[in-house]
């Protein structure tokens, strides 16, 4: 399964649902008219989405450079407050997907976002605007003479940096299922993704180049100022779209289902054996004919099936209630706690991944980064190479590979199989990263560059291109192979959500990146403040012996997963009775 192909409806109903709702249901679902929904919604949900992609990636991208420049913050240091902005940035997707399918809807989600990132994004232009706002320059030549952000200083920086995290988050996924909402026929959300990831792509091309340059070569403040009034523009188109848009109306969390399973199981934690007999569990308000088609629970996590079982009196009649759940609902919770294994070998993708970006612009920073004779590439700009490389990389395997395979193996690539190469080409990154910085420290040796913090080492920044675009390739593989697993996966319920997962991953890894940059700074000290003094070659090597071990629990992990949905050739579905169907 492709990412362009993920139908993210954030109502979770299969395509062509809004015309055959009932008259009744209608007004509980979405309220539809011909003019709303369908591709007069589509300007308006590029345009805000382009807007809000540039100026997020045009901030966030140069943000390490920036503290460094302009509050004078260490480089390491800046680093991993860029990395916790990241994180926070990746997390706040999940959180808004809940809101959005569980009690606000996506229109209000992606409003108040981007109001919020708006917000921010003006503290952040007035930070490089005002120099009450920030400490005096570093005279880099005197480092003894630079000053430190005062407390109020760095207040706002922070409370700027907050404010644009949350915004970004908050649009990242609920404009793309909301962009999904408005089409009935799964050709039409085919088509829509192939032109978001398109958008999104060239938006993030554009940020990290066009409006990096101008924060590098121009100015900060017009810079920031670009993001804001782009901000503004996408904010405003999206709102101009309102009457046109299909509203669809949350449905309640999802999560208090689940939450149900927990409570009823201990509840029913002296229930001393659990039958084995489809009968005695409780099936919701289905049909006959659909209950004599209901198998019973299965018989992994056994001790949850008692959460369904209807043997204590005040069960009868049976109705959903914090002491007695469906068997669906059982099973749904079931599916979660099968996953979760194969989720969290994403963390240890993602968490090199989030060193990787943080150490590339410090080395950037310290090579030469000219492009012929006139033209300077911006440290922050290389990240470009990453996201081009896995542009072309999903183009040319939806158009070439992915086909082959199918007509190779006759069967499609599966999602864990697509994982696992990303894996792969994961650790060959991290160990290009190593032999690039290896040959970068020799150079620095061999010019008596180590104690020149601020010198620039004779060796072209071009040579981190090759890591950053085998990265780049292995993301194509693993995070929409991610993506596509837990869509796949996860109960029809929480599907929406499930298509944010991997914000959640991508989060967790840069928390984690933190922590461990945080935990060689301080222990091993390969991490000096100057990189020269450093080797971070070790640093990119222990991130390949992680990788293979990550990578050895992963294939573990995959081994015993058994897909719930797609089962393999040959599978059956077994039951707490020994039946298959």
């Amino acid at each position: 399964m492709a990412i362009t192909e993920l139908p993210l409806n954030g109502n979770n109903k299969p395509p062509g649902h809004h015309l055959n709702v009932p008259d009744e249901e209608v007004s509980t679902t979405c309220v539809i008219s011909q003019k709303q929904g369908g591709w007069t919604t589509f300007p308006f949900v590029t345009v805000t989405l382009m807007g809000l992609t540039i100026a997020a990636s045009g901030w966030n991208t140069n943000l390490t450079v920036y503290l460094i420049e302009r509050f004078n913050i260490k480089n390491i240091e800046a680093a991993q407050i860029s990395n916790v902005v990241n994180g926070s940035s990746s997390f706040f997707p999940i959180v808004g997907a809940i809101i959005a399918d569980s009690f606000l809807g996506n229109f209000f989600v992606v409003s108040a976002s981007s109001f919020i990132s708006l917000l921010g994004l003006l503290l952040l232009t007035l930070t490089a605007s005002l120099q009450s706002l920030r400490p005096q320059l570093c005279n880099k030549a005197l480092l003894e003479t630079c000053e430190t952000p005062s407390q109020f200083q760095f207040a706002i920086l922070f409370s700027a940096m907050t404010l644009v995290a949350l915004g970004m988050g908050g649009t990242r996924f609920t404009i793309a299922a909301m962009g999904a909402d408005q089409f009935d026929k799964a050709k039409d959300q085919g088509t829509f993704f192939n032109w978001y990831f398109f958008t999104l792509y060239l938006a993030l091309v554009i940020g990290i180049t066009a409006i990096v340059y101008v924060e590098d070569n121009v100015g900060w403040g017009l810079g920031f100022g670009l993001c804001l009034g782009i901000n503004a523009v996408g904010l405003a188109v999206f709102l101009l779209g309102k009457r046109y848009y299909r509203h669809i109306k949350p449905r309640g969390s999802p999560f208090t289902n689940l939450a149900r399973v927990v409570v009823a199981a201990i509840r029913k934690k002296k229930v001393l054996s659990v039958s084995s007999e489809s009968k005695d569990y409780y099936y919701g308000d289905i049909s006959t004919e659909n209950k004599l088609a209901v198998q019973g629970p299965t018989s992994s996590f056994r001790f949850l099936n008692c959460a369904a079982l209807k043997n204590e009196a005040h069960d009868e009649p049976p109705t959903e209630s914090w002491r007695l759940c469906t068997v669906q609902q059982v099973e749904d919770f079931k599916s979660l706690i099968s996953i979760f294994p194969l989720w969290a070998t994403g963390i240890f993708v993602s968490t090199p991944i989030g060193i990787q970006n943080a150490l590339m612009v410090l080395q950037a920073l310290s090579m030469d980064c000219h492009l012929g004779p006139h033209v300077n590439i911006p440290a922050g700009t290389f990240l470009v190479f990453t996201l081009l490389s896995t542009a072309i990389s999903l183009s040319v395997m939806d158009r070439y590979l992915f086909p082959i395979w199918q007509k190779l193996a006759r069967r499609p690539l599966r999602p864990l199989q697509r994982i696992g190469i990303g894996h792969v080409l994961n650790i060959v990154g991290m160990a290009l990263s190593a032999l690039v910085e290896t040959r970068r420290l020799h150079k620095v040796r061999s010019h008596n560059l180590t104690h020149q913090p601020n010198s620039i080492v004779p060796m072209s920044a071009f040579w981190l291109v090759p890591p950053l675009a085998i990265i780049g390739v292995g993301e194509a593989f693993h995070f929409p192979g991610q993506v596509a697993l837990y869509y796949q996966e996860f109960p029809v319920s929480l599907r929406s959500t499930a298509t944010a997962m991997i914000s959640v991953v991508i989060a967790s890894g840069y928390y984690l990146s933190t922590a461990l940059v945080d935990l060689i700074q301080r222990v091993i000290g390969w991490l000096p403040n100057n990189i020269n003094e450093g080797i971070i070659d070790k640093v990119f090597w222990l991130l390949v012996v992680i990788g293979c071990t990550n990578f050895a629990y992963y294939i573990t992990c995959a081994m015993f997963y058994k897909y719930k949905n797609v089962p393999n050739p040959g599978q059956k579905f077994e039951t707490v009775n020994g039946s298959s169907s």
